[in-house]
């Protein structure tokens, strides 16, 4: 390749961009150093923008021709001198005010100086001995920022030149911190020669030697994270000598002059530009306080009025510069208020709000191309480990890290964060800001945002080595910003720091490796509610005992769940279910994960499993359903739609009936688990949890059904229906409710008889493969003509027949709630227009109505138990269901035949029609409803809390308030709840008695 064969493809290759101009400059380069254009070129390619590496190597050519060929001359040197300028036009800018400076990269910075090597250098450049410069203010100032710069010239050399600068991220800003400390510490030997002497401003040198200051580097500069050009954040502390005639007070004055001194050698305007803003504003009341202060006086601001945010600051506090030993000083004596501040009210609400209002306060055409404040950015990862490191590190040493990345490793390590998330969360954490220092390396000053131009984005991908282009760059970046984003979401509004912020460290030493002894630990879980203390904390050794992961995780999750369980009715049932469950699932990869991270996940798993034996033991068998309490919208009932096309798929992917129902039988308990979690979390209403029972057994038995009839040869031959009675067929199914239905079957030939054997062998089939005895489902059919003495099932023409010659009233008041719900739709239809006949009377005989109400005067008499309270009974007591279901069903056999909207099967759509037509008062209507939820609702919740299906209101008071709980009352409403009951049914039973019976008013009772 020589000069003349150089095309602007080739310049394009070696990544130039405007090659019009190029071709020209690469002349005159050529011209003034004699390197051969075909030499220089491959050196341009490793350079971010060789453009710019070109116009600068030109300025510097024309600023110092000698000095610089010699550099360009040599590949490798002219290989890390173009590296350099063609990332750093600020850097340029540098040489070209102190070419003399470009020795600094005439060999290869092979590794990064330590602390101590910076520290010795720098003061070697203003001449510091025992603390004090020995070079006059303007030329010590020259002298500190030309080395300053010198250095950071190699840092950038390294850095630029690593293999993998996102892995290398955090040695090159711990160097650069380690620089800035070193000039903070040169500055500081300065100012101590300006302040010594005679003169205003000035103290005697004995007092200046007798003042200790301390200069505390906060935020990225305390955490060793700085940028290129970073603000550095410091706080000063002053203390004197009393042997040396130095008082507190002398010493602050003293100590004052040398913080500003410091300040204006490290970024007042003088012949070298200042390098970057010593910030002091996290002080003490900020910019209206005090610039230094004693130890003393920092440990009584902290102590009486800082506020929350102020000891969040205070995380990474690190002596800078200055007196080391008070620095460390000032450190330890804040540093327990730092690990304590988590435990202010409302502290983790008050730390979110500020991460929101940075957020919002960001201009409106910057929020998407900010690197650090935006959404996905780095202050999403930062505020996240900040808060985590706060809340878990009240209890947890090993998690008090100043830096970010260390923290999010320590973090992971102990179980606070998922492995896979803090590998996440550092690999982009490391990304961002290696995008951020190559940004700020550009010009040498301080930008946290993104280009906008495209040129510039191309840039910045070859600097950093992340893309091949701007378009595969912005890529990345908001892929990472969107992965951030969801993470910071995660795990920064997880609702347990809340809670684990809250708990006292008695609570947190129950599962902690120094805890509390047996005795202790007992008495405590007694304090909190445990009613078997020793069992629980058996329980709790079993779940946290070990070194594994899970019980690291299990030690963190246990002191708030424990709370939470000590909330809920019956903390020792709800902590015995959560470690079986935890031993089923303990070693799946989400489980635990899911209730650390979740939002609520693990608070609803206290809910239930306190809350309910119905929900623990059915939970028991199915383990996985826990995974539903992450969301919301696993919680809500399933729509019956939904559910066909499961049953749909089951009955198309099995052959066998016996495996279809076996599938069905387990969608069935599946179904009626999540809504059991609706009812107890309080996701849905009593009349959806009525629909979502009665849309489950419907399916089952549609299923089953239809399993049984494909696996016979003659199912051809007759059709076959099943008819919902009762709460079934008014869709108003409770947990633990019977399923109340008919059998009704139709030949196609003349053999009646054959029909009748087929159809009964489905019957016999359909009630042994819908039996579970992990879920009962009883098929009860006592609502049959002739009750338990008739045939389980009969032809249509054997109904009709029936019905038209022997029904009698009450049968026909059973009918009212008849409705098909499986089976073959043209029988379905059929038969609803038969019971139609029976049910909806065109005319009702007055000796009919006394028959009704004998019989539930009858009712009342001898089917309620011995023994039982009639006012206490949920099913056949004063007020409760059965009086307002008689009364409505005597109002639509009355009237349904002339309002068809009375054709209904469901009782308080009834109701509703009834009061809208005044067949009852809307008042009275209203007091039978709240009568008839109250004790829907009660009978279900017995159901949830025991496990057992039961119709008579516990006198128990444990029992009682386990009810009320799921009643959603507060703890220790089981009186509330019976005085609530008895008044409603009360109310319910007056409207009975007087609008059915036709009783005069009682007077209200008096006293």
């Amino acid at each position: 390749m020589t000069r003349d064969t150089i095309s602007l493809t080739t310049l394009a290759r070696f990544g130039f961009v405007g090659l019009s101009s190029v071709r020209a400059q690469l002349d005159e380069l050529a011209r003034e150093t004699g390197i051969a254009i075909e030499q220089a070129l491959p050196a341009f390619s490793v350079a971010a923008d060789p453009d710019t590496a070109l116009a600068s190597a030109i300025a510097l050519v024309r600023r110092a021709p000698e000095e610089v060929a010699r550099y360009l001359r040599d590949p490798e040197s002219a290989r890390r001198v173009l590296r350099v300028i063609g990332a750093s036009d600020g850097i340029a800018e540098f040489f070209l005010r102190q070419p003399e400076q470009l020795d600094a990269l005439s060999a290869p910075v092979t590794r990064l100086p330590s602390a101590a090597e910076l520290r010795t250098d720098l003061l070697a450049s203003v001449g510091a001995v025992d603390g004090f410069a020995d070079v006059v203010e303007e030329a010590a100032w020259t002298a500190l920022r030309l080395r300053y710069r010198r250095r950071l010239v190699q840092l950038a050399s390294f850095d630029l030149e690593q293999s993998d600068p996102v892995d290398g991220f955090d040695a090159v800003a711990a160097a650069i911190s380690d620089l800035a400390a070193a000039a903070l510490e040169a500055s500081l030997a300065v100012a101590r020669r300006q302040s010594a002497g005679t003169g205003p401003g000035r103290f005697p040198e004995a007092e200046v030697r007798a003042t200790r200051l301390a200069i505390i580097g906060m935020g990225k500069a305390g955490a060793r994270e700085l940028n290129y050009v970073s603000d550095v954040d410091v706080i000063y502390v002053a203390e004197g000598d009393d042997t040396a005639g130095v008082t507190s007070g002398r010493a602050v004055d003293i100590a004052t002059r040398l913080a500003m001194l410091t300040m204006r050698g490290i970024q007042d305007p003088a012949l070298e530009p200042g390098l970057w803003e010593v910030d002091p504003n996290l002080r003490p009341e900020g910019k209206d306080g005090a610039l230094v202060r004693t130890l003393e006086s920092h440990i009584a601001y902290y102590d009486r009025w800082a506020k929350g945010w102020e000891f969040q600051a205070l995380l990474k506090a690190r002596p800078l510069a200055g007196d080391e030993e008070l620095g460390e000083r000032y450190v330890n004596a804040l540093a327990p208020k730092v690990w304590s501040s988590a435990s202010r009210e409302n502290f983790v609400e008050s730390v979110q709000r500020m991460r929101e209002r940075v957020t919002d306060n960001i201009p409106d055409d910057e929020v998407h191309y900010q690197l650090k404040l935006g959404p996905g950015g780095l202050r999403d990862v930062e505020f996240t480990v900040q808060l985590l490191q706060l809340v878990h590190g009240q209890t947890d040493d090993r998690v008090r890290q100043r830096a970010t990345l260390p923290a999010l490793a320590a973090l992971a390590a102990q179980g606070y964060i998922g492995r896979e998330e803090s590998a996440a969360f550092s690999r982009d954490y490391r990304t961002l800001r290696l995008m951020e220092h190559r940004l700020q390396l550009r010009h040498l000053h301080r930008t946290h945002l993104m280009p906008r131009d495209e040129g510039d984005v191309r840039v910045l991908a070859r600097a950093t080595g992340l893309a091949t282009g701007a378009v595969q760059l912005l890529e990345l970046w908001n892929a990472i910003k969107h992965r951030v984003r969801g993470l910071h979401e995660r795990l920064f509004y997880r609702p347990l720091l809340s809670a684990v912020a809250a708990t006292s460290n008695e609570d947190a030493r129950l599962t902690g490796e120094a805890g509390l002894t047996n005795a202790q630990a007992e008495a405590r879980l007694a304090a909190i509610g445990f009613r078997d203390p020793r069992g629980a904390l058996a329980h709790i050794a079993a779940l946290t005992g070990g070194v594994s992961r899970r019980a690291t995780i299990q030690r963190h999750l246990l002191p708030v769940m424990l709370q939470w369980f000590a909330d809920g009715a019956d903390p020792d049932y709800g902590l015995l279910t959560f470690r079986r469950l935890s031993e089923d699932l303990g070693s799946t990869h989400w489980y635990l994960r899911m209730l650390r991270d979740s939002t609520g996940a693990a608070e609803r798993l206290t809910r239930v499993l306190s809350g309910s034996r119905f929900a623990g033991e059915l939970l028991g068998r199915i383990p996985e359903s826990v995974a539903w309490l992450e969301s919301e919208d696993d919680l809500r009932p399933r729509s019956a739609e939904l559910l066909r096309e499961e049953t749909r798929a089951i009955l198309g992917r099995h052959e066998s009936a016996e495996n279809a129902a076996s599938a069905l039988r387990a969608a069935r308990r599946r179904e009626v688990l999540r809504l059991a979690f609706s009812g107890i979390l309080g996701f849905a209403s009593i009349d959806e949890l009525a629909q979502g029972l009665t849309a489950i057994t419907e399916n089952v038995i549609a299923g089953v059904l239809e399993a049984v009839r494909a696996s016979r040869a003659d199912q051809d031959q007759y059709e076959f229906a099943v008819i919902g009675m009762g709460r079934f067929g008014g869709r108003e199914l409770g947990f633990g409710s019977d399923a109340d239905v008919m059998y009704v079957f139709r030949s196609h030939g003349d053999d009646q008889e054959a029909a009748h054997r087929s159809a009964l062998a489905v019957v016999s089939e359909l009630n042994r493969l819908t039996d579970d005895n992990r879920l009962p489902l009883d098929l009860d059919i006592g609502l049959r003509p002739e009750g338990k003495n008739g045939t389980p099932v009969r032809s249509l023409e054997s109904y009709r027949a029936y019905y038209q010659r022997w029904s009698l009233t009450w049968e026909a008041q059973a009918l009212l709630r008849a409705r098909g719900v499986a089976g073959d739709a043209a029988l379905l239809q059929d038969f609803e227009r038969v019971a139609d006949e029976v049910r909806y009377p065109s005319r009702i005989e007055e000796q009919a109505v006394r028959e009704v109400k004998r019989i539930k005067a009858r009712v009342e008499n001898e089917r309620l138990p011995q023994g039982a309270d009639p006012k206490r009974h949920l099913k056949l007591g004063r007020g409760s269901l059965s009086d307002v279901e008689w009364f409505v069903q005597l109002i639509q056999l009355q009237h349904a035949a002339a309002v068809p909207a009375l054709r209904t099967t469901s009782t308080l759509g009834a109701l509703a029609v009834a009061s809208d037509h005044r067949f009852v008062e809307p008042d009275d209507a209203a007091k039978l409803r709240d009568a008839w939820v109250f004790a829907s609702r009660a009978r279900s919740a017995m159901t949830l809390w025991t496990n057992k299906t039961a119709d008579v209101l516990p006198s128990d008071r444990v029992q009682l308030d386990g009810v009320a709980r799921l009643l959603e009352y507060p703890p220790g409403s089981a009186s509330k709840l019976e005085e609530d009951y008895l008044a409603v049914t009360r109310r319910a039973r007056a409207v009975f008695e007087r609008a059915f019976y036709g009783l005069p008013e009682r007077p209200a009772p008096t006293g």
